[in-house]
């Protein structure tokens, strides 16, 4: 097992880590509950015990209007900050070693199937979710005191249903008489999203997750970088067959689904074409060495520089 798996079942241990909630049967509210961590979870997860940073970014829109009428000019400073502290930084990399849904949709993707691909113009599809339901519904659907909703974490986020939804609902039973529509709605999605992750690497990631949306932004201007080498490149598709995000890396080096779980690199590109870079100044951003490659004759090797 690599480094990247165990930071990840580390991760979600870590986010997860109140051990008593089989006890209280309540939702932690301890003081690390205001703190956010970086990737999706669920606040409403027994077991959490830290803030989800979508819960808090639509939780922010929800409560300008209120927020401006009192005079709060200031209002969400530090979950922004949080979320553009971490993209300028790594970019998208807390999708792949610290996100406990990334984490769950990789282990299902490894039952054996026929695996297929999402055409690449769904992608585009999770920019809308991050406009629609975290920014503009919250903001602009408000009740008579002007408050908005939650609306992604209300009305799509899987991982909301199976971390925090069907748990709740074993330990305090007397909640399944509150089933309806919307519940079995989002149960569907959820299940809808279980079987894909059997046939597609990352469905909810390529195609849905708007905290991927929103630091995907980040990857080409963030300190950290990926660094294609194009001379050393010889197009095998390696990088792609074995990348759970579908990525094509000789097609662009920071592309908005790279999640920089760095497999490629690790695992799938023997030439040397990949690397990776800090604020180009550290010793990492230095071009690996050429290798010998071969070229499909017996006995004949040429070194490509």
């Amino acid at each position: 097992m690599d480094v990247r798996r165990w930071v990840q079942i580390a991760a979600t241990t870590l986010m997860n880590a109140w051990l008593l909630f089989p006890y209280t049967k309540t939702i932690y509210q301890g003081k690390l509950k205001s703190v956010c961590v970086p990737a999706l979870t669920c606040s409403s997860c027994p077991a959490a015990v830290g803030a989800c940073p979508l819960g808090a970014l639509q939780t922010m829109f929800a409560n300008v209007r209120p927020a401006f009428r009192g005079g709060e000019f200031q209002i969400g400073l530090y979950v922004v900050g949080t979320l553009g502290l971490v993209g300028s930084v790594v970019g998208r990399m807390p999708c792949a070693w610290v996100c406990p849904f990334g984490f769950i949709q990789e282990l299902i993707n490894k039952i054996p199937s026929p695996k297929i691909d999402v055409p690449r113009a769904f992608s585009w599809v999770k920019y809308g979710v991050l406009a629609i339901f975290v920014v503009l519904l919250p903001l602009i659907v408000v009740d008579l005191f002007g408050y908005g909703e939650n609306w992604f974490c209300k009305y799509i986020c899987p991982a909301g249903t199976l971390e925090a939804g069907l748990p709740l609902l074993i330990l305090q039973p007397q909640l399944r008489g509150l089933w309806g529509p919307l519940f079995m709605a989002k149960l569907a999605i959820l299940i809808l999203l279980l079987l894909s992750m059997i046939y597609v690497r990352r469905p909810f990631c390529r195609v849905i997750c708007p905290l991927g949306a929103l630091y995907s932004l980040f990857n080409r201007v963030s300190l950290f970088k990926m660094v294609h080498h194009q001379d050393n490149c010889v197009r095998c598709g390696e990088c792609y067959r074995n990348c759970p995000m579908g990525v094509r890396f000789y097609e662009g080096a920071n592309q908005n689904d790279c999640i920089r779980c760095l497999r490629c690199l690790r695992t799938s590109c023997k030439y040397g074409a990949i690397g990776y870079e800090v604020a180009e100044t550290f010793p990492f951003s230095k071009k690996p060495p050429a290798r010998e490659i071969f070229d499909g004759k017996e006995g004949n090797t040429s070194c490509r520089k």
